[in-house]
């Protein structure tokens, strides 16, 4: 590398996975790195789930039917793709690839399944996973949705309880807890300030 190179180099693009149970605040903490004023392309996640109340078309998810889900996966469109709950979710490859090519970095948010599928994939990109602070921290998450009956409750802490078992694949943890989304989001911050550093910089192959 010659002297110019050395000091006119400019830090790859970044690809961060952001992941955990369901409920620990995944979208939250997205919000607040863009607060923040961090820039990145945030990947809208497409889903043939029903759209809640307050969520919007193209921000919040990318809202599909279940047979047009389906021909996408048959095009081949998708990084990632699961079956979650009975609902598809799935990660549009052009996207990641188009904000890439950008040199912007860009963040995904995916379920610990979606994250194990990504990292096979694409090793290279970075991976945060999320925790609650304890057990009734999620409970009280899950519950003030709304949206989960005791059953599917109950169902997503036992989900979430073996999710956390698989950190050690995970290249960092962060413990968001309850009232200190700042905390988190500076950690975010810190690691991939730390990744912008590395002398041996992470290439995104897709």
């Amino acid at each position: 590398m010659s002297d110019r190179d050395l000091y006119d180099r400019k830090p790859n693009p970044l690809l961060i996975v952001i992941s955990g149970p369901s409920g620990v605040g995944k979208d939250v903490t997205i919000q607040g790195l863009q607060t923040a004023g961090y820039p990145f392309h945030f990947v809208v996640t497409a889903t043939s789930r029903p759209k809640r109340s307050g969520e919007i078309q193209g921000k919040d998810y990318i809202f599909v039917s279940e047979e047009e889900f389906t021909r996408m996966i048959q095009a081949g469109e998708f990084l990632e793709h699961a079956l979650v709950y009975g609902q598809y979710k799935g990660i549009p490859k052009a996207q990641v690839q188009q904000a890439l090519a950008s040199g912007l970095d860009v963040i995904m948010r995916v379920d610990v399944q979606g994250a194990a599928t990504v990292q096979r994939l694409v090793p290279e990109a970075i991976f945060v996973f999320l925790m609650p602070g304890s057990d009734e921290e999620l409970a009280e998450r899950l519950s003030a949705r709304s949206s989960e009956s005791p059953e599917h409750l109950q169902q997503r802490l036992e989900t979430a309880r073996l999710e956390m078992k698989q950190i050690d694949w995970f290249d960092y943890v962060i413990v968001n807890r309850h009232a200190q989304l700042k905390s988190t989001v500076e950690q975010l911050l810190a690691i991939i300030t730390a990744e912008k550093c590395r002398v041996r910089q992470r290439v995104i192959r897709l």
